[in-house]
């Protein structure tokens, strides 16, 4: 936990940008795998995190604005837990590290909001994600699951708060981007043919655990790059592939890294490899130049598309004029996702309170019907203390190119014929992480290598 000075500073920064009410915050609990007692890994809700620091399931906290009151709702342990899982630190001095005084027992919460609300009392509540969540707000409130009505104040507060992070938030975050960079190196360093996929994301996950973290998210390691999330790791590697290592730590404290490198399984790239890969290694080096406050990240990543499609031109993929190709959204056959996303406590940053109200603002919504913009979950003007990804990639999907063609869409853009020689080519991603300074931005984490010459010094070092 952070010191309990920083968790009473967070929560008055909150009463003050809520007008009244009272503010419920629920823990997440332990999700059973097969049976009650066989659970999966436990993780506390992230905004709980923020503003309570406790790592315990099956609790809840409220900031009452009007009286003043701040009070933590779980259980102690009985002789039954002590039996099982011996004597450990108790609820009420984890209350006290989060600054907080006053613990009640859980059954006490459902009686503290009835009598707010027969008081006509308002009660803040956030979008619930876990079902047994969205079945205690409806027993807590007396109203159908299918009713809730989150707070759009309390979201829009939060979001405001979180979006900017504390230096101690920078220590933590760059300390999960430096465990992902290892992660990675141990990638490049084991990857050869014969192996299979899960093997690296065994000895990556080996490394994660080993440095106190788990993962911020399950890892995708794969040769077919061009499907976004992969999670199939059964492939056997040979020379030639390209493979793909999306994957990140996160802290025992729950900050997240989010890093991308692709690199071919032999020790070169091939030159159409080699073509590809500095096509979508340029955009990226372009996109983080434009980064700064005050500039919009929808913009950053139009011109990223851009880049990409002038690339793609010059290998005779696209044709005509690279702005008019994005204007036509003629570049989402190729990159059909966004170009990065806030990160944080969460991988994907507070986007459980809706990508709305954490990329986009209410003069500038998202646009959710356009392919290509509609998966784009960072949009706004970026601020100071954000902290962001940047990740373009080119992904051939077989499935995609068919039904373009089929169409004879964005024809005066695209060289099918040209394209199908690259149908089954898979992805290439290149992803890193950033901190929004006051005039520019920093790389975070050490760094890691990802020209072509580097990668490619660095696999004939380690390949046998």
């Amino acid at each position: 936990m952070f010191s309990a000075q920083t968790y009473q500073d967070r929560r008055e920064i909150l009463k003050k940008s809520v007008s009244k009410g009272i503010l419920l915050f629920l823990g997440n609990i332990e999700n059973p795998v097969n049976f009650e007692h066989n659970p999966y890994y436990f993780r506390q809700d992230s905004t709980y995190l923020y503003y309570f620091g406790i790592q315990e399931p099956r609790i809840a906290a409220i900031i009452d604005i009007d009286e003043n009151k701040t009070i933590v709702f779980g259980d102690e342990l009985s002789i039954d837990d002590i039996v099982w899982m011996g004597r450990q630190e108790t609820l009420k001095e984890k209350s006290l590290k989060s600054g907080v005084q006053e613990t009640q027992p859980y059954a006490e919460l459902a009686r503290y909001i009835v009598k707010a609300q027969t008081s006509g009392r308002k009660v803040h509540y956030l979008p619930p994600y876990q079902s047994s969540n969205k079945i205690l707000l409806g027993d807590l409130l007396g109203i159908k699951i299918g009713e809730l009505q989150p707070s759009v104040e309390m979201i829009r507060a939060i979001v405001k708060q979180r979006s900017i992070k504390e230096p101690q938030e920078i220590v933590q975050i760059e300390e999960a981007v430096n465990v992902s960079n290892e992660m990675h190196l141990l990638a490049m360093r084991l990857t050869q043919p014969g192996m299979k996929e899960y093997e690296i994301a065994n000895a990556i996950q080996y490394l994660a655990a080993n440095k106190e973290c788990q993962m911020s998210y399950p890892p995708i390691v794969t040769i077919n790059g061009g499907i976004l999330h992969n999670h199939y790791r059964l492939n056997t590697m040979k020379d030639g592939d390209l493979f793909l290592n999306d994957s990140g730590a996160e802290t025992a404290m729950g900050y997240a890294g989010d890093l991308t490198r692709t690199f071919p399984v032999g020790k070169t790239f091939t030159t159409k490899q080699k073509d590809m890969y500095e096509v979508v290694l340029n955009a990226f080096n372009q996109a983080q130049n434009l980064l700064k406050p005050g500039v919009r990240f929808k913009d950053i990543h139009l011109k990223a598309a851009q880049h990409l499609v002038e690339g793609l031109i010059d290998l005779g993929l696209m044709k005509g004029n690279p702005e008019d190709a994005v204007k036509n959204h003629a570049h989402t056959l190729f990159f059909q996702c966004g170009l990065g996303h806030m990160m944080g406590l969460d991988v994907h940053d507070m986007e459980d309170l809706g990508e709305q109200y954490i990329g986009y603002t209410e003069e500038e919504p998202k646009d959710t019907k356009t392919f290509g913009l509609k998966s784009l979950r960072l949009g706004k003007a970026l601020k100071s203390g954000f902290v962001v990804t940047v990740e373009p990639g080119i992904y051939m999907i077989p499935e995609l190119i068919d039904i373009w063609q089929a169409e004879n869409r964005n024809a005066d853009f695209i060289n099918y014929d040209k394209v199908n020689e690259y149908r089954n080519f898979g992805g290439i991603r290149v992803e890193d992480d950033f901190l929004i300074t006051d005039d520019n931005y920093r790389l975070l984490g050490n760094g890691l290598i990802k020209s072509v010459e580097d990668i490619e010094n660095y696999r004939a070092e380690h390949l046998a």
